[in-house]
């Protein structure tokens, strides 16, 4: 397992962007999938991106693709996600995670449950 610690989120009118950014520990981050999911209140987690462990292959849910991207830096052991048009319904506690890329997975079908390691999110608010 590894070690990720999300930051970046705060409050913007719809419309705006942020930046999100999860740090993770330890010296096999490029062997790692990593993940983004989001839970608004009320509501169960949801996935919304995932990115393959050279990072040359991703994934988005369809509502949130075209506005968001995400990409890594394995070299700094960093994965981003970058949120643009932002909605007042992209308002939630957002989370990352990581599997090792040595899993039976593909990006294509992967699920929460797939994921060991988990963030303890950051928070977005999009005022409307």
């Amino acid at each position: 397992q590894v070690h990720l610690v999300e930051s970046g989120g705060g409050l913007v009118q719809a419309g705006g962007s942020l930046r999100l950014s999860c740090a993770a520990s330890g010296r096999t981050f490029s062997s790692y999938v990593m993940g983004w999911f989001r839970q608004a209140p009320g509501k169960e987690r949801e996935f919304v991106v995932a990115i393959s462990a050279s990072g040359g292959s991703t994934y988005y849910a369809h509502s949130v693709k075209g506005r968001f991207t995400i990409s890594r830096d394995n070299a700094a052991n960093t994965v981003y996600l970058q949120l643009n048009s932002l909605k007042p319904e992209d308002t939630a506690v957002y989370y990352c995670a990581a599997v090792s890329s040595q899993k039976p997975i593909t990006i294509w079908t992967i699920s929460e449950y797939d994921f060991d390691s988990w963030g303890q999110g950051t928070q977005v608010t999009v005022s409307s």
